[in-house]
């Protein structure tokens, strides 16, 4: 009786780990995130946000969020002169 319960509780944790890992895996395969990198070098080469939009298979609006101020460590040749206020 007790090597019963061991393997119902065994296949109990099985599947919950199964269960944890599809979810896990479901949510990386999400398409919020769009590549910044791919927007800006599309965008230097003359495509709208629609354009690129439709090329990475991601909504304008998330397109548009990669326009705003860097947030990695990259830095433009203006950033190292400093201000003069």
């Amino acid at each position: 009786m007790a090597d019963a319960f061991s393997r119902l509780g065994m296949a109990a944790a099985l599947g919950t780990l199964l269960l944890a890992g599809a979810m896990s895996g479901c949510s990386s395969i999400s398409t919020d995130h769009v590549d910044c990198n791919v927007v800006k070098l599309q965008t230097e080469s003359g495509r709208t946000d629609s354009e690129i939009a439709s090329a990475i298979g991601g909504s304008v609006n998330d397109v548009a969020k990669c326009h705003g101020p860097e947030k990695s460590g990259d830095k433009t040749s203006t950033d190292a002169i400093p201000s003069a206020y």
